[in-house]
């Protein structure tokens, strides 16, 4: 068809089926590829109704007109309205236009001195848009562990790194506690995972594991009678298998059994423990503890990604489907006082 031609049957539409044909054009425009810009990917889902009301959850809503250049929405459940940004981690964001290239860089792991130099921004923007991100991943995959399941903590040294107000004397990179053993200058971090590729990486607690905290990690998703876990022979490890009915693998390390019956061991989560410390120490010099959990959401989606043809574009998207992450990024702070507050 020629373009005189198309022409002539676009004039022959009405008024209000040329207008729908461009809105439809422009969007199909800004979502046709990463490239365009990510914020245009949350309009895309919005419009083609896989989002939900950020207010209420409903998945109900119709356009209601823009603002600032946003496409606003509302919802025929709680009637309220909200924008393709809403609850989103790019809510409040000045330079949308800057959102694809800062991923790009976030994805290559480049520092936040070079990302600031880069995109012309200021260190501390730079700084808060990583962690709007990160606090975007911390609701995924949140299914349920089926078969074999490992189970184990590994710990990290109390960190209060960016800190101008400490209440120690302040420790070289790498250093040590003064404290021996398992105390509360170090954090529990519990890693689980099956054989499915389900994993779950959580800050537990200040100071040695309890089975309440076990609890607290992963006691939603653990499935009885689809479960089994397999951990080492810690008493909290087995009261919380107790109190979930699951049937319960324990190794002795003290006599150095690392496998049991061919099947059960923890190498798989003791083989993550070694990745995640070496890709924190090695990338960021250490992270604070107030952080710590956004860091690990980055691994774990790391890990489910890694495979990806696009792993950029998977990435991205990922981040732009929770709803609740700009609450989440007002609340680290609460939560690291929640932490703290297990000493």
């Amino acid at each position: 068809m020629k373009l005189s031609e198309l022409k002539t049957i676009i004039l022959s539409l009405s008024e209000s089926e040329r207008l729908t044909l461009l809105e439809d054009i422009q969007t199909e425009v800004n979502v046709s590829s990463l490239n365009t810009g990510i914020e245009y990917s949350r309009r895309n889902l919005l419009n083609n109704k896989q989002g939900s009301c950020p207010h209420c959850g409903h998945s109900k809503y119709v356009k209601f007109g823009f603002k600032s250049n946003s496409q606003r929405y509302k919802c025929k459940s709680c009637h309220k309205s909200f924008t393709e940004y809403s609850g989103t981690w790019m809510a409040g964001i000045h330079h949308k236009d800057k959102i694809t290239n800062y991923l790009e860089l976030m994805v290559e792991e480049k520092s936040l001195d070079k990302i600031k130099v880069s995109l012309a921004i200021n260190k501390k923007t730079a700084f808060d848009w990583r962690h709007k991100i990160l606090a975007s991943l911390s609701d995924q995959s949140k299914g349920g562990f089926i078969g074999v399941t490992e189970s184990d903590e590994t710990f990290f040294l109390s960190s209060e790194k960016g800190s101008s107000a400490l209440d120690r004397k302040s420790r070289k990179r790498g250093g040590k506690s003064k404290k021996k053993g398992i105390s509360n200058d170090q954090v529990a971090v519990l890693v689980t995972q099956d054989r499915n590729s389900s994993m779950d990486i959580t800050v537990a607690t200040m100071g040695r594991l309890k089975k309440k905290d076990i609890a607290n990690a992963i006691g939603t998703r653990i499935k009885p009678n689809e479960t089994i876990l397999c951990s080492d022979a810690h008493v909290s490890y087995k009261g919380f298998a107790i109190d979930n009915k699951i049937e319960h693998h324990p190794l002795k390390v003290a006599i150095k059994q690392r496998v049991k019956n061919k099947i059960f061991h923890i190498q798989h989560v003791n083989s993550t423990h070694n990745k995640i410390k070496k890709w924190i120490n090695n990338t960021f010099w250490g992270v604070s503890t107030k952080y710590l959990q956004q860091y690990l959401n980055w691994f774990r989606i790391k890990e489910q990604i890694k495979g990806a043809k696009d792993i950029l574009k998977e990435f991205a998207l990922k981040t732009i489907l929770d709803t609740k992450a700009y609450l989440s990024f007002k609340h680290i702070s609460k939560r690291y006082q929640e932490l703290i507050s297990t000493q």
